[in-house]
């Protein structure tokens, strides 16, 4: 449990030490919360377990984000970092999400670097976000400019397709030439710029700072005599249907992962992956499930989590054959405001940075400069720009989606 709340607190008296979790609570449904009445006596009468059972929540993910919330609302007050103004006159403005485990260590980076950039720390405003949080509010931010490019962000930056490539949000700015990547390394880092796989924008729009690498773990303990999977094509096996745990609720890592399947293994592939799930479990449970001997034989999870299993863990962390999927960290820059974000971007490709990604947060890094100390069989699964420019990558994740849990027959919320 965590050193904030407990479930068993009622919610008027969580959201009255913890403003954050109002927030949160509406943006999960809980709309009346909005009607400051409603919280003080409604809130005074129920607990958090009880209200979020009421909405089938799961209470262990709720309170992780809640506790993200708060760390990060600490964390802004405690060093002087603010999050973005809605209303800013800043110059130039940043938002978007961080991967959890590099987030602290990132901003502490930046907060030294615009120490000693205070011409540039005065005239900007930014808001980067756990990515447990989510990009709900990027997004309303995004459909609110109602196709004015002005209104947008100077930079965004965040793992994931659904924000960058949907229509309905940044794709519409894409296709009318708003962004530009602007990092001007002639070549990215090897593991990613070679003759099987490269993440530069041939259309010179998007920049990628490095991937949230996607693999498995398999649990020993509950395999039995079923074959020792190797690869994504294995775990389409209908020997491990109901038996195959994976991040539903981590938007950015299930999409790349559903959508990586349908571009190798087709519409098919998306159906049997769909009926071999289990469970979909947040990856620090899936770690934690990995010491009883019952739950999914298999667990997808972004190879971080690996580095938690300890040596008496029946969990083997497996690097597929066909290379890990992965969901880039794009960094999208408006062409309009490439002058004054030039020294974000390059804050951003600096080796400091392409380090702590590599090496603490096992994210490996794009930037040439930098060792991710990865084997030679450890390759990376690509979608391919070919593949993103031909799609409509917003409407196809959807499609797949739906795919997904029809051949699943359950739903997460």
């Amino acid at each position: 449990m965590n050193k904030y709340f407990k479930l068993t607190d009622t919610v008027y008296d969580i959201t009255e030490k913890y403003p954050e979790a109002k927030e949160l609570l509406i943006s999960h449904g809980f709309e009346q919360l909005k009607n400051d009445l409603m919280r003080k006596t409604m809130g005074r009468t129920i607990s958090l377990e009880t209200a979020l059972k009421s909405r089938k929540i799961n209470p262990e993910l709720f309170v992780q984000k809640l506790t993200d919330a708060i760390e990060q609302e600490q964390y802004s007050t405690g060093t002087g970092l603010s999050a973005m103004k809605k209303e800013s006159g800043a110059e130039i403005r940043v938002e978007g999400v961080l991967p959890c485990p590099i987030r602290l260590p990132l901003l502490e980076k930046l907060e030294s670097w615009l120490k000693e950039n205070g011409d540039i720390a005065a005239k900007t405003d930014y808001d980067l976000k756990a990515a447990s949080m989510g990009l709900d509010g990027t997004k309303e931010r995004v459909l609110a400019a109602h196709g004015d490019a002005e209104k947008l962000s100077d930079l965004y930056l965040s793992a994931g397709f659904d924000l960058f490539f949907d229509h309905k949000l940044m794709g519409r700015y894409r296709d009318a030439g708003v962004f530009e990547d602007i990092s001007g390394l002639e070549h990215l880092n090897p593991d990613f710029e070679n003759e099987h796989i490269n993440l530069r924008d041939p259309k010179g729009q998007y920049t990628i700072i490095g991937a949230v690498a996607c693999v498995f773990m398999v649990n020993t303990q509950v395999l039995g005599d079923r074959r020792f999977p190797s690869s994504w094509e294995d775990l389409l096996s209908p020997e491990f249907e109901n038996s195959i745990s994976l991040p539903v609720r981590d938007l950015d890592m299930f999409n790349a992962l559903t959508l990586h399947i349908r571009r190798f293994f087709g519409k098919e592939g998306v159906e049997k992956l769909g009926r071999n799930l289990l469970s979909g479990m947040h990856p620090a449970q899936m770690v934690k499930a990995g010491k009883q001997q019952q739950g999914p034989a298999v667990s997808i999870t972004p190879y971080f989590f690996t580095q938690m299993i300890d040596d008496k863990s029946p969990l083997v962390p497996v690097w597929p054959k066909e290379g890990a999927i992965i969901s880039p960290i794009f960094l999208l820059t408006k062409a309009a405001s490439k002058d004054k974000v030039k020294p974000f971007v390059d804050f951003l490709f600096s080796k400091e940075v392409g380090e702590l990604m590599s090496v603490n947060g096992k994210f490996p890094s794009t930037n040439p400069l930098v060792n991710n100390h990865l084997a030679p069989e450890q390759s990376f699964l690509w979608l391919g720009w070919d593949y993103i420019h031909e799609n409509d990558i917003g409407a196809l994740i959807l499609e797949t989606e739906r795919d997904f849990y029809a051949a699943a027959g359950k739903e997460f919320v």
